[in-house]
């Protein structure tokens, strides 16, 4: 018998490495079913929460919160790609690419759980923001995304405009920050175990089946 196993996955949309990780995550969970019954919740976390409307060029940002060079920048983007492209996402990200504000995503993310397609709604906007290079704070992107996740359009649109949910996104995202999360993806199982950042299927499923064994 499966043994049921609560995970949340603390991310933001902005993250690459937050795609990779999920990916790499549920092809572990689909190779492991016959031990795990996972439900998976995706938490708020905001890399940039001071981002303007509009972004800031993906090379500049990076310069200018790690210090990169345009080649360790380019160096680390491939590899990111590459990554993306194994476990079957396109990464379209280039110089040229942006980082855009996400606080808005995260509002509508926790719309979309309680109406039951927040999954297809994290994957909607990585492909937005990743694949097609759309702007994810954008409310136009974030009701087209909504509608692509099978959320109704109309509903969605309702909840950016009145700004519903914005207290809620901040006492979540300060819970995990209190938890002492403070990069991601950050993977928490059953409130006990975490795993951290976009690791290979195999760890995923190596530590999946372990913490279930304990279980």
């Amino acid at each position: 018998m499966a043994t049921p196993m609560k995970i949340d996955f603390v991310s933001d949309v902005s993250c690459p490495w937050c795609i990779i990780g999920l990916r790499g995550l549920e092809e572990a969970l689909a190779r492991s079913r016959d031990a795990i019954d996972a439900t998976i919740v995706f938490r708020p976390f905001e890399l940039n929460p001071t981002m303007p409307a509009g972004g800031q060029n993906i090379a500049e940002h990076i310069a200018q919160k790690y210090g990169s060079t345009p080649e360790q920048s380019d160096a680390n983007r491939r590899m990111i790609v590459d990554r993306a492209a194994e476990l079957g996402f396109t990464m379209a990200m280039t110089s040229d690419s942006r980082i855009y504000n996400t606080f808005d995503a995260h509002r509508l993310l926790h719309w979309a759980e309680t109406a039951g397609h927040q999954a297809e709604l994290k994957h909607a906007l990585f492909t937005a923001n990743f694949t097609e290079g759309k702007d994810p704070g954008n409310h136009d992107v974030l009701v087209e995304a909504a509608e692509r996740a099978g959320l109704d359009g109309s509903a969605a649109a309702e909840v950016l405009a009145s700004g519903r949910y914005a207290d809620d996104v901040r006492r979540e995202a300060e819970l995990w920050r209190s938890r002492g999360i403070n990069a991601v993806p950050a993977i928490v199982i059953n409130d006990r175990h975490l795993i951290s950042g976009g690791q290979p299927v195999e760890v995923f499923e190596a530590a999946l089946r372990q913490i279930a064994a304990e279980c």
